[in-house]
């Protein structure tokens, strides 16, 4: 509420409601906003000495994923870390805009009917975990579209032209190396599409984000593409499945072009919040994700 969590994508008020509802019956969190936060030496070297010792908690989940869990409670440790934090400005939500607007949502609803309300109350806090901005990755976030607006081949590639060089490319796979290039599958064919000049504003926060550049230019002036909330020709494929998902999901008949990103880097993303601007939907996917349940914070204690 005071601006200190700094987010870059927009909530629907829908989902909102429906997971402070979830919050409100069920009193508990069990799945983390991933913040991330400006890497600081003396937290790192306090982790690294926590992780000398036995962990409390070591399993593999069904999905093959090792979570390693340390619990820190020693009272300077703690305070070390609270200390630390203090004096970094500013955290970004990472992932989990909507379970970060629908915890601020119950806390406010409850603080408004709380007569005894003394700050302290569960309801004030939600769950959350914060890895330092070099242990956090961010994928590129893919878009498939399942026509081509009742064009041809060659007359999309024509259309294509006018924004940006399209060059094809004699590869099995192919991903863009750099940003304002996005790779194309279609017609079992991969393409390179870089923006030309003049297409997008390099000082423009939202505006030079490939996701945008994507949509300005190709999915709502030629796919007739205009809302990626609802419309259903539009899906997104996380860029952590490869682009071999993109080749497939075309050549299986599911969609008739693939258009892979370059992936939104940690500065844009941070340009981006500090600006108050919101990224289209689907620009980001980050890992590490934590799973569900591994934590739990009750707003009932």
């Amino acid at each position: 509420m005071s601006g200190v969590i700094k987010i870059h994508e927009q909530t629907i008020t829908q989902r909102e409601e429906k997971l402070k509802d979830y919050l409100e019956v069920c009193e508990f969190n069990a799945e983390p906003v991933l913040f991330c936060y400006p890497d600081d030496e003396k937290i790192n070297a306090l982790t690294a000495d926590v992780m000398t010792y036995r962990s409390d908690y070591d399993f593999t989940t069904t999905d093959r994923v090792r979570h390693t869990l340390w619990v820190i409670n020693k009272t300077k440790s703690i305070k070390l870390i609270q200390e630390r934090f203090s004096k970094i400005p500013a955290i970004y939500i990472a992932d989990g805009h909507h379970r970060s607007a629908a915890a601020a949502l119950l806390g406010k609803l409850r603080r408004a009917k709380d007569t005894g309300y003394t700050g302290d109350e569960a309801y004030n806090y939600y769950l959350g975990v914060f890895f330092p901005e070099s242990q956090l990755r961010i994928y590129d976030y893919n878009r498939v579209v399942k026509d081509l607006n009742g064009l041809s081949v060659a007359q999309f590639i024509e259309k294509l032209s006018k924004s940006f060089i399209v060059s094809e490319m004699n590869e099995f796979i192919f991903k863009p190396t750099r940003k304002h290039e996005l790779s194309m599958y279609l017609d079992k064919k991969w393409y390179s599409l870089t923006a030309k000049d003049g297409v997008y504003r390099a000082d423009s926060p939202v505006g030079s984000l490939d996701a945008s550049i994507l949509t300005e230019h190709v999915l709502a002036p030629i796919l007739n593409v205009h809302d990626l909330k609802t419309d259903k020709r539009i899906g997104f494929v996380p860029g952590i499945k490869g682009a071999e998902t993109l080749k497939m999901t075309v050549d299986e008949g599911k969609a008739a072009v693939a258009f892979g990103l370059y992936p939104v880097t940690m500065e844009h993303l941070k340009w981006i919040a500090d600006t108050n601007n919101i990224m289209p939907p689907k620009s980001t996917w980050v890992e590490p994700k934590m799973r569900s349940g591994l934590v739990i914070y009750s707003l009932e204690e």
